[in-house]
């Protein structure tokens, strides 16, 4: 029974193991941009302006309009009393009989239209509009490419966020590494030392400093454990592969240090043409100069031609027939308020050229910056990788003198603690880099 329990865990974690996605970083920020919720939000946003362009083009085509209208009153909606005299000339009256005409009424009442049926079907076809229609057309266009451009900011974004998901899990993983190493050296110190305990030769208060650090190192791998699979939970939530077990893979050599990335610079003046935000700046001045040709198009005459059918049905009257007609209209009454809105959107279109010229030059001081910042990072990492070989070194050596006598067990406990931190730093060091030079190529639009 005891056996077959055995076999049970071993199938169930051979299970676990073959289901576990080791991910490569550059498989990491494919699936961030396939199934994100931010770059599919970009996406819907793009089909969205699409559609509004599609919109603005049915502008283009006449503009038809059916109307009908039906009426019942409770009495005639015309009453009229009409003069016998203007129904009978007088050369009529002389051959009737003079008591006939004495029996005709002065006045006949006339009621009639009680109900009614009226429709029509009218086409306008807009002739001249005032630049309304190509414009608003223009703009629609501008408004698709700056949803495309916004999409490339979404996407610097997610892959850069599933890059620093990336690091550090790795970063967590070297860490764990490390710990076990030092857990391992806590283990064979144990042994050493609980010999010398009982042969006499070493004191029990040095057991108790290494078991007290063997302590230290368990409860920081539990905490160092939990941090890892909620990171791992994270990136799987984050690359749409939610409930999925994902892992990724790379190992860290602090002997080998990555070649200073001379080649990666630019000339950050000519490099900001190339940046999706400039790019999008530059789309805002075209919107807002389209605007306010926008504005001025509205207080400017519109012309259109028409064609219409027309229907009704009056009681005992109905008749049908079609007309064709050109209109024009004037706002007059609106050029007083259209000159302070035509004025405004000057004032706009000012100021977008305004933050095109001055967000330029905050564009080039943050590829600067972030060219500093890859500077700054590998020095870092050589300082980290230097602090590496040194602290090895001092262990090393602390062990030979803890076994010579000369230096006591909190020296060397130290010396293990302070090895511990410069891997740690290394770690860290070497994930900061990368995520640096990762943001100096966005920012200089190398993508």
């Amino acid at each position: 029974m005891k056996k077959l329990y055995i076999i049970c865990i071993s199938l169930c974690l051979s299970t676990l193991s073959m289901a576990q996605q080791n991910l490569t970083l550059e498989q990491v920020k494919k699936f961030a941009v396939e199934h994100n919720i931010n770059m599919r939000s970009a996406d819907n946003t793009i089909e969205q302006a699409q559609e509004q362009k599609k919109e603005a083009l049915t502008n283009y085509f006449p503009h038809i309009n059916a109307t009908g209208f039906g009426f019942k009153s409770d009495k005639d909606m015309i009453k009229k009393n009409i003069n016998t005299t203007d129904l009978l000339p007088a050369s009529l009256l002389k051959y009737i009989p003079g008591d006939v005409v004495a029996d005709i009424p002065s006045t006949v009442p006339v009621n009639f239209l009680d109900r009614g049926i009226m429709g029509g079907l009218t086409a306008i076809q807009p002739v001249f509009m005032g630049g309304q229609i190509v414009n608003g057309v223009k703009l629609a266009e501008v408004n698709v490419e700056a949803c495309k451009l916004r999409r490339g900011t979404a996407l610097n974004e997610v892959t850069l966020t599933a890059e620093q998901y990336y690091w550090q899990i790795i970063c967590l993983k070297e860490k764990n590494k490390t710990m076990n190493i030092i857990s391992d050296m806590l283990k064979s110190l144990e042994k050493d030392v609980d010999m010398g305990v009982k042969a006499g030769v070493s004191m029990r208060n040095d057991l108790l400093q290494v078991q007290i650090r063997e302590n230290e190192i368990a409860s920081n791998l539990i905490k160092l454990q939990n941090s890892l699979k909620l990171s791992r939970m994270v990136l799987a939530q984050y690359i749409g592969m939610n409930g999925q077990n994902v892992d990724v893979n790379m190992s860290l050599d602090p002997s080998v240090t990555p070649d200073y990335p001379t080649s990666l610079k630019v000339d950050h003046d000519s490099a900001v043409s190339c940046t999706w935000e400039y790019k999008l700046l530059q789309k805002n001045v075209e919107a807002m100069t389209l605007q306010r040709k926008m504005e001025v198009g509205k207080n400017l005459p519109f012309v259109g031609i028409g064609v219409g059918y027309n229907y009704y049905d009056m009681k005992e009257m109905n008749n049908k027939f079609c007309t064709t007609f050109a209109t024009i209209s004037i706002p007059i009454s609106d050029w007083w308020g259209g000159s302070h809105a035509i004025k405004q959107k000057r004032l706009a279109e000012e100021n977008a050229a305004e933050q095109l010229t001055d967000n330029t030059q905050l564009l080039e001081i943050r590829m600067q910056k972030n060219w500093n910042d890859v500077d700054d990072a590998y020095k870092q990492l050589q300082l980290a990788k230097k602090s590496v070989e040194q602290s090895r070194e001092n262990l090393r050596l602390e062990k030979d003198y803890y076994r010579a006598g000369t230096v006591t067990m909190s020296d060397l406990l130290n010396a293990q603690q302070q090895y511990q931190q410069s891997c740690d730093r290394y770690s860290d060091a070497y994930a900061e880099l990368q995520i640096k030079i990762s943001e100096y190529k966005q920012s200089v639009g190398e993508y």
